[in-house]
């Protein structure tokens, strides 16, 4: 492989899950030049989660701050011009955002994936690849510079007070976790509390502990408390209790995460967790749990036929069915049977 230029700039803001994707990137690009200067500009959530990545100089950058913050970012970055940006945003801000950022080479995305003017803010592509994974897209911004990503390795930077946490949550008395994080920031992404509430009620009939994750949002605390209120045996409450920081040592210690598209869906994976993805608004073929989709729930392609009137198929790469109430196409029975084919391959974990 072709060397990397030796200082390089990654804007990738937002959201959780896609900054997620971002950091096999980074492993790619430190590994073909282990010397390359890192500068990755991110919001503040995703700065929280992923700060102590190792090569990595952050810039945070807060979208209520407009123009004024997008001056202040340009002056904390380094003297000089960067051998190479890579823009794997399109949103208008983002690219607005980019023109601060000094570079040679202005990669981004291909022409298909472009929008909100971005293509005016770059003087590269990466190829054009209809139908991959976002992770493999976000990967494949190495390619301009001569590279390839062949292996996907994230190492999140959890520190050990963060696993100490997470280990003093409950105590391992041998019973599998099914860690439930009910909700996504996309509100018709997520399920319903009495169907969350019944797949758990299964789990805890075949001896698992089930665990309640998630935010602070009065959303998340409204779903857990409905949740917990259906229960038979209430669930360990840990919603709103725990740090971005805390998140991924939390989610490792779970044997299944059940969760919409969502940013704890790609950072359970992250963490070699098996996810129980639910997926009907979004495809899970594109956007589920990169690296295993066999305990998702996919009625996709029945929110296309139905909502839009068409198959899967047939729709854009990428396309969301976002419309109220298809997430009741995904019915209990569906979520237990992604659980027991959970089970049936880890026995005799599962009991």
């Amino acid at each position: 492989m072709a060397p990397t230029s030796s200082s390089l700039c990654l804007l990738r803001l937002s959201a959780l899950g896609d900054v997620t994707h971002v950091v096999p990137l980074v492993r790619t690009l430190q590994q073909a030049d282990p010397g390359v200067s890192l500068h990755w500009i991110i919001d503040k959530a995703g700065h929280k989660l992923l700060d102590g990545l190792p090569g990595v100089t952050f810039h945070s950058y807060d979208k209520k701050t407009g123009l004024a913050g997008m001056r202040a970012l340009r002056d904390s970055l380094p003297a000089g011009r960067f051998d190479a940006l890579l823009q794997m945003q399109v949103a208008f801000r983002a690219n607005v955002l980019s023109a601060f950022v000094p570079a040679k080479r202005r990669i981004g995305y291909d022409k298909a994936r472009s929008k909100d003017l971005h293509g005016l803010f770059i003087n590269e592509r990466i190829p054009d690849r209809p139908g991959i994974h976002v992770l493999d897209a976000i990967g494949s911004f190495c390619e301009p510079l001569g590279l390839k990503q062949t292996e996907v390795s994230w190492d999140l930077a959890v520190p050990p007070a963060a696993v100490e946490w997470a280990n003093a949550q409950w105590t391992d008395d041998g019973r599998p976790v099914l860690m439930i994080s009910p909700c996504s920031s996309h509100v018709r992404r997520n399920w319903y509390a009495d169907r969350y509430a019944a797949v758990a009620n299964h789990a805890t009939s075949r001896g698992w502990r089930v665990v309640l994750c998630g935010g602070r949002s009065e959303l998340e605390r409204g779903m857990a408390d409905a949740i917990q209120a259906q229960l038979v045996t209430p669930a360990l409450d840990l919603v709103g209790k725990d740090t971005l920081k805390q998140l991924p040592a939390l989610l490792a210690r779970a044997a299944l995460v059940m969760t919409p598209d969502s940013g704890p869906m790609h950072i359970a994976n992250a963490m070699g967790t098996k996810v129980l993805g639910l997926h009907a608004a979004s495809n899970p073929h594109r956007s589920g749990p990169y690296s295993d989709r066999r305990y998702c729930v996919d009625r996709y392609d029945d929110a296309a036929r139905k909502f839009l009137g068409k198959p899967a198929s047939e729709l854009k790469w990428g396309a969301k069915v976002e419309f109220d109430d298809v997430m009741q196409l995904i019915t209990v029975e569906d979520g237990i049977a992604a659980f027991e084919r959970y089970v049936a391959d880890y026995a005799p974990r599962g009991a």
